[in-house]
């Protein structure tokens, strides 16, 4: 997405004047960039027998990008402004750059609304990192007729930290893979999660080295009439609750 975001800046009338190309946009190489900080937005000073200390540059405060950089402006915001924004606020700034706002788009839908564009990947979790890459795999369908190839997604516990709304999202989004013509396994203790799938393999009957026997296999409403699965025990009333309020 970022690509796409430069390119946009590169297009801008100011930009054009100055002979900009989309490098100059880039914090990872010479000329537009804040060389005091290499374009990290914050300096290391070695502490020696303790860990380091970053600190906001103060050449740029924290911003990324040299003064000449900053000045050009694209809707009134500048490219350090962009990369501050969350992915929320992303989705209608861009609203009229397809490309741009499908990726933030997508983001979104996954529960990452919150993150900001220029936030480092080494700081989100590894639950958000799995959704950056689910967000990244849906925007390459999404406004296709046709999709080019089948893919099978395997997820580990994606639900791990998440919000029950935005666990809501999530499944939301692997109903889309699936309709996409896509295969999702997902190893998941979530019973929401759990209650939506096609098809079920519990393992059990307990966990640890009680468990890796499969208990049940089949669609939910299978698997509550096991009586060997803990999880089938525990999934009734969710799908009893979804019976009477449908």
């Amino acid at each position: 997405m970022f690509d796409d975001v430069r390119k946009l800046f590169e297009q801008v009338p100011d930009a054009k004047m100055r002979g900009y190309k989309v490098g100059r946009f880039s914090f990872n190489v010479k000329g537009g960039r804040c060389e005091a900080c290499q374009g990290q937005g914050t300096r290391k000073i070695a502490m020696h027998f303790l860990p380091d200390v970053f600190v906001e540059c103060e050449t740029c405060e924290g911003r990324r990008f040299n003064r000449e950089t900053l000045e050009i402006a694209y809707k009134g915001k500048n490219i350090a402004d962009v990369l501050d924004m969350t992915v929320e606020d992303a989705v209608s700034f861009f609203e009229r750059h397809p490309r741009i706002h499908r990726v933030a788009k997508s983001l979104l839908d996954v529960g990452l609304g919150y993150v900001q564009l220029g936030q480092p990947s080494t700081t989100l979790s590894g639950g958000e990192a799995q959704r950056v890459k689910l967000a990244t795999e849906l925007a390459k369908g999404e406004g296709l007729k046709e999709v080019l190839q089948r893919t099978l997604y395997v997820l580990d516990e994606p639900t791990t930290g998440l919000h029950f709304e935005d666990v809501r999202k999530l499944i939301g989004v692997l109903d889309r893979f699936a309709e996409q013509g896509h295969t999702v396994v997902v190893i998941e203790h979530n019973l929401d999660v759990i209650k939506c799938a096609d098809w079920i393999i519990d393992l059990g009957p307990e966990g640890g080295d009680g468990g890796g026997t499969i208990v049940a296999e089949g669609p939910p409403e299978l698997i509550v009439r096991a009586p060997q699965s803990h999880t089938g025990r525990y999934l009734a009333p969710l799908l009893e609750g979804s019976r009477r309020a449908g």
